[in-house]
């Protein structure tokens, strides 16, 4: 793959619109630069993108792209992002694509950020089970609550079954006060809050009380068949090997489940093996089963969350050669 140079005139030429284009001090091609490996110059609204010839491509529609939103709006670090999810150089989303998979609920549309997203929401809809596996913020579990949300709405399923094992985070709690609800409410608070989103704060509430919606610890889930349902286990990495033979043995007829998780922040005791590391070797073979990986690129919040899971990841190969 060669280098190559895109020239660019971006029109309607605008001072404001082009300041908003390139941020203060230059920080939106400056951020354009550290993520696509090119060189961005430009002179008023003549723009000239230097690399390699994919990622110089792909820099020049984003530019293009990012000016028509200035038209509306102002951009931020964050926005340009969630543009550079969507179109990064192992492959330019085509806008087309990303509206045919977006999931539909009756108070927010949710588009996937990026190939790994539009895999795993293709994933769930087309297997009776699925793993997403990744860090954090790459939106495994909430495209997950939200594909549970649009298959309830749409009579798909019956019931929505989200699930979670207790276990701290490396903090003694101790004891918890109120009743059982109130001591795992803190545990599954993420789940709360996108279904709050999707479905708003009361209409949740009255799924709940008529168990439409169950919310409920992993504990409980032994000895239970669940039938037109749409399972989502969240924190699978804190799942013991035992724990994770059980849930996924309480999968029954026209059901989905969904297990997301992190095997990089597993909180079970020392010397206890993670049910989610051990479930990737048993069933990455088998028929009706996918697996998502998700790495840091594909994480959707503040772009230092993804640098830091990079800094981790390159000191934790770095104590194992």
């Amino acid at each position: 793959m060669g280098t190559t140079a895109v020239d660019l005139l971006l029109e309607p030429q605008d001072n404001l619109r082009l300041a908003n284009l390139c941020g203060q001090f230059d920080e939106h091609l400056r951020q354009l630069e550290r993520r696509l490996g090119v060189e961005i110059n430009n002179r008023g609204n003549a723009f000239r993108v230097i690399g390699e010839d994919e990622a110089a491509a792909a820099a020049g529609r984003i530019l293009r792209d990012l000016y028509a939103v200035t038209q509306t709006a102002t951009l931020t670090p964050a926005a340009v992002h969630l543009h550079l999810q969507r179109a990064g150089i192992e492959e330019v989303e085509p806008e087309e694509a990303a509206e045919e998979q977006a999931l539909r609920t009756r108070r927010v549309q949710i588009r996937p950020r990026g190939a790994n997203q539009r895999h795993y929401l293709e994933a769930i809809r087309t297997h009776e089970v699925n793993f997403g596996i990744g860090p954090a913020g790459t939106g495994k579990t909430y495209l997950a609550v939200a594909c549970a949300v649009e298959a309830l709405e749409n009579e798909r399923v019956r019931r929505l079954c989200l699930v979670r094992p207790a276990v701290e985070a490396g903090e003694k709690l101790g004891f918890l006060p109120g009743d059982m609800a109130q001591k795992i409410d803190p545990y599954l608070r993420p789940l709360y809050d996108a279904l709050y989103e999707m479905l708003g704060f009361e209409k949740v509430a009255r799924l709940i009380e008529r168990n439409v919606i169950e919310v409920a610890p992993l504990a409980f889930m032994r000895g239970r068949t669940l039938n037109d349902a749409f399972i989502i286990l969240d924190e699978g990495q804190n799942t013991t090997v035992e724990q994770m033979k059980m849930f996924l043995t309480r999968i029954g007829f026209s059901s989905t489940a969904v297990v997301t998780g992190d095997i990089t922040q597993v909180d079970l005791p020392r010397g206890k093996p993670s049910g989610l590391r051990h479930v990737i070797d048993i069933l990455k073979d088998t028929p009706g089963i996918s697996f998502t990986f998700f790495k840091s690129k594909d994480v959707v919040r503040h772009p230092v969350v993804a640098r830091i899971l990079d800094a981790y990841d390159a000191h934790d190969h770095g104590d194992q050669t």
